[in-house]
């Protein structure tokens, strides 16, 4: 049972099916908390794997019960659903807000310092609302962490996929071609590693549960935007993100596999929550058509891309023109 004390950082953890990777992780995180103010709420998301015996069973083998909480829902609700699950039971149970929020994949694995490197430079930056860390991949290839927010210019060039394009408008695409070495302002975060002040939780309130998974990370950090809190990279945190490893989305035949139907709702419900119907419309109208157009280039010049199964025919179904006919 975890002490009643303040809390400095709470770590939310949400699992599904990945207890395996929780508890690699859990070892190296509890190396970087200071324990007696620094508590881990874990949420198990409705596993119907044995997740919640085998977590169990590690916090009680490693003595991690005065630091460690394992959450069971009795839903899957998604990434917002099960992290906002984690901050309540944390201000339920031990009565008081923490100072700041660590959203953490199971899938991740913290190196040297990266706990350290998140509260000094928010010690340092007070405007500071959302912090990501630098992601990297097992062998140390870095990952995009940090972005643009979506416009009807990145959907144009998004659904084009033409390099000579990409190259001419980059400023406009939601994933920058460089990473910076340097901690710098952005639009928004990865949700990976995800360093939170509460004062910005206390302004805006938690995640958009309507969202299942994906575009909630980009759209908390939009209201962050909104309430005047900056969003920074910071990528003296280092974290290793063995990507989609939590999730089962990202495998070998990734670039395949079809699309979830939750990402389209989750795009669609952040054009519309953040820009309206008619922007919505076009956002959808922009990519449909270019990406149409990338189809009809690769034909010409026998080029097949690995574009994920059945891709045009689920955007066009689920975009804001079709998408109504679920409600039928």
């Amino acid at each position: 049972m975890m002490s009643n004390n303040t809390i400095r950082v709470l770590v939310s953890i949400v699992n599904y099916n990945s207890s395996d990777l929780v508890c690699r992780m859990l070892k190296q995180l509890v190396s970087q908390l200071d324990i007696t103010r620094d508590k881990v709420i874990i949420v198990d998301n409705n596993s119907p794997d044995d997740s919640v015996q085998v977590l169990r069973k590690f916090i009680d083998a490693k003595d991690l019960k005065h630091t460690v909480l394992l959450v069971e829902s009795e839903d899957n609700g998604g990434f917002s659903y099960g992290n906002n699950l984690a901050i309540k039971h944390a201000i339920n149970y031990l009565k008081t807000p923490p100072e700041y929020v660590w959203l953490l994949n199971p899938d991740t694995y913290l190196l040297d310092d990266a706990l350290n490197n998140l509260t000094s430079f928010f010690h340092k930056y007070p405007d500071a609302g959302i912090l990501g860390s630098s992601l990297e991949g097992e062998n140390g290839e870095l990952q995009e962490s940090a972005f643009r927010f979506h416009s009807l210019k990145s959907e144009l060039l998004s659904g084009l996929r033409l390099g000579v394009t990409d190259k001419l408008f980059s400023k406009y695409l939601v994933s920058p071609r460089y990473i910076s070495t340097q901690p710098e302002i952005v639009d928004w975060l990865a949700g990976a590693s995800m360093f939170i002040r509460y004062s910005v939780i206390e302004d805006i309130g938690l995640m958009d549960e309507n969202y299942f998974l994906y575009f909630e990370e980009t759209d908390f950090c939009l209201q962050a935007k909104k309430s005047g809190w900056d969003c920074w990279f910071v990528p003296s945190s280092r974290v290793i993100h063995y990507v989609g490893q939590s999730t089962g989305i990202v495998s070998g035949d990734s670039l395949r596999r079809r699309r979830p139907k939750y990402w389209f709702k989750s795009r669609q419900h952040y054009f519309l929550k953040n820009y309206g119907l008619f922007y919505t419309a076009l956002a959808d109208l922009s990519w449909g058509v270019m990406f149409s157009l990338h189809k009809i280039l690769d034909i010409i010049r026998l080029r097949f891309k690995n574009d994920p199964k059945y891709l045009w025919f689920d955007f066009w179904r689920n975009s804001i023109f079709f998408s109504w006919l679920d409600r039928l």
